[in-house]
């Protein structure tokens, strides 16, 4: 940075003062001179810069139209153009600014799904809700789990999921459920048994479908098992479907997970 002589009695502002005035730094200034888009009038015998009120007029065109979003070089064309060229640069700029206002809106929006999302997990009514999920579905299930669970990374991974999803992909997963539920308790009347092809491929449906929410492992899934037959509400939903599906349901979790290595007995959430 150039030092800044003792001007109190000069006419002309040194760039020191220059940019203090406009809000800008020296560096600026210096840089708008080297692109020659503002360059003082004149210099100090000693070489330093010195801007007079043309300059500084100049100047304070190029601080706006760049706090308006034009670049150096639409300024550049602003200033020295035919009219026309400034009526088009300032059109496009307005463009470009509507455009940016719209995307900004649009990420507002989102960002207040995804907070009401992380709040209450699922963003539809409780009208809404039994309508998708059926008669047995208890709307304080999503307030109940985020008690439990808000602070988890399973919860942030389904709030992320609820926030950017559609009624009809919602509808979706509701109905793979449903369509679970009706393959095990017609697996489980035939007499399907846990550890057998049939019943592992149905261990692994039920933990792609449940993944829709958050991905789930199969110790986690084993984990989940064990809820199903302790819980009373999910009990209480699996045996609605076929009496004795919960602990049906599960065994054959508890049998696929030991074809895979994994003892039920230990497994933990990971």
């Amino acid at each position: 940075m150039e030092p800044v002589p003792d001007d109190s009695d000069a006419v002309d502002l040194t760039v020191g003062r220059a940019a203090a005035r406009l809000g800008v730094t020296v560096r600026t200034l210096h840089h708008w001179d080297e692109i020659a888009l503002a360059t003082p009038s004149s210099r100090t015998t000693a070489g330093y810069r010195l801007y007079a009120d043309d300059d500084l007029e100049r100047l304070r065109r190029i601080v706006v139209y760049r706090e308006l979003g034009l670049d150096l070089e639409a300024i550049r064309s602003v200033l020295d153009g035919p009219s026309a060229a400034v009526v088009s640069a300032l059109r496009a700029q307005q463009d470009q600014l509507a455009a940016r206002i719209d995307h900004l809106n649009a990420l507002g929006d989102d960002l207040a799904r995804m907070a009401e999302a992380h709040e209450h997990g699922l963003l539809m009514t409780v009208e809404e809700q039994t309508a998708m999920f059926g008669p047995d579905w208890n709307p304080q299930w999503p307030a109940q789990a985020r008690r439990r669970y808000g602070d988890t990374p399973e919860w942030r991974q389904y709030a992320e999921r609820s926030a950017s999803r559609t009624t009809d992909e919602w509808q979706a997963v509701a109905d793979a459920a449903a369509a679970l539920d009706r393959d095990l308790a017609n697996a489980m009347d035939a007499g399907v048994e846990p550890g057998s092809p049939t019943a592992d491929a149905l261990a692994e449906k039920h933990r792609r479908v449940f993944s829709a929410y958050f991905p789930i492992t199969q110790q986690m899934q084993v984990v989940l098992g064990r809820m199903y037959e302790a819980d009373p509400a999910y009990t209480a939903h699996y045996d609605g479907v076929r009496g004795g599906l919960a602990s049906w349901l599960r065994r054959i979790i508890d049998a696929s997970a030991r074809a895979s290595g994994i003892d039920p007995d230990t497994a933990t959430w990971r």
